[in-house]
């Protein structure tokens, strides 16, 4: 029998009531790097299993100030922002939900501003990216283009990869389920990934292999600091998001496959195609099958998590032809009780795209759940 979109999954150490997960979701939210109580009142809005998302992903996380690169985003990195995310956590747990922070070092993508003492942003290689970043100067937010970056030397690689592990090990002080390493979507992993943005000629850079050694090493380091089954990762092969690219991905993407299959993880995110956007790229084949087969060849046992567009009807075809769980973003934006809304074919919210990023509770934490939209009709 086929596996079903509302059917329940075990994924590491958790029972999920079902496959519909909450993506992430950058809102600008969060000024000088600290969780507020909004957010806390945000993610409770989406926990109940029953009606919201069976697991929550955070909005990506800093795990230091070198890795910050938007203005608001939350950071995981001190004593002040775990305080802060265990009164999310607990909203959270609360309502009987589940959730893993997305952990983040955006590298090129971000503008001196952001960055400590106003440095350059840094990169594999100075490449400056073609994308933007999000300000918020005086109240007001605007998308600028990003700094120039400064190659990182071989010798502060060894810290990025501590400061994964410690913000690993301060969200298990927070009270989170786990984590999740964001490796995709043009940030600092997916950058080293990528020969587009990688051009380095020592250990880091070159033949798959060295691309994929900061990724691997990161991810080894989590999974041994908290578990296998606490760690997850996140991954884009093809997008161009952030102005990444990568002209040969299949060999890039088998490799790491491969080297994740022994880490016990509990589950692959696999965004497919481009980040919100076409799920299929002109030009650019990529067989997601092989990917999720390469994988599982080496062992690996993680939930197999797919995402970009999906749709109810797209989302129970995915499911049955063998994905164990769907990540929705923008959907759960506007609706906080997603889960229900797309079991019972109901009606959904339409998101107010001006509140996105940053401001207060509008936007954010009003929209209407199914039944007070029925009682008031």
């Amino acid at each position: 029998m086929k596996n079903t979109l509302f059917e329940p999954i075990s994924v590491g150490r958790m029972a999920l009531a079902h496959r519909i997960v909450m993506a992430p979701l950058t809102r600008n939210r969060a000024p000088g790097a600290v969780p507020t109580p909004l957010m806390a009142t945000y993610y409770g809005q989406r926990a109940n299993p029953h009606t919201g998302a069976a697991l929550i992903i955070t909005e990506a996380t800093a795990i230091s100030h070198q890795g910050q690169g938007y203005s608001d985003v939350p950071g995981i990195w001190n004593a002040v922002q775990v305080e802060a995310w265990r009164k999310v956590t607990q909203a959270v747990h609360t309502q009987g939900g589940k959730i893993f922070v997305q952990l983040w070092h955006v590298g090129r993508i971000s503008h001196n501003s952001l960055q400590p003492g106003g440095k350059a942003p840094v990169a594999p290689s100075a490449i400056r990216a073609e994308a933007k970043t999000y300000l918020i100067r005086d109240g007001m937010g605007a998308f600028v283009e990003t700094s120039q970056p400064r190659a990182l030397d071989a010798s502060e690689l060894p810290g990025i990869v501590q400061d994964y592990v410690q913000a690993a090990r301060n969200a298990m002080q927070a009270g989170f389920d786990g984590v999740e390493v964001h490796a995709a979507n043009g940030y600092l992993l997916d950058q080293f990934l990528k020969r587009g943005a990688n051009q380095r000629n020592d250990a880091w850079g070159g033949s798959i292999e060295n691309r994929a050694r900061l990724l691997i090493t990161v991810m080894q380091a989590v999974a041994q600091a908290i578990g296998g089954a606490q760690t997850a990762l996140r991954l884009a092969p093809i997008t161009p998001s952030n102005g990444i690219s990568e002209p040969e991905p299949q060999p890039l993407f088998d490799y790491v496959a491969r080297q994740l299959g022994p880490l016990g993880l509990a589950y692959v995110h696999v965004v497919e195609g481009a980040t919100g956007g076409a799920r299929a790229l002109t030009g650019m084949a990529f067989d997601y099958a092989a990917f999720k087969a390469a994988y599982r060849a080496a062992g690996g046992t993680g939930a197999w998590m797919l995402n970009n567009g999906y749709t109810k009807a797209l989302a129970e075809q995915a499911v049955a032809a063998g994905a164990d769980l769907i990540a929705f973003g923008r959907p759960f934006i506007a609706n906080p009780d997603l889960a229900r809304r797309l079991r019972e074919d109901a009606p959904l919210n339409t998101g107010d795209r001006v509140s996105f990023y940053g401001g207060g509770a509008e936007g954010y934490t009003d929209y209407p759940l199914l039944e007070d939209v029925l009682q008031n009709k």
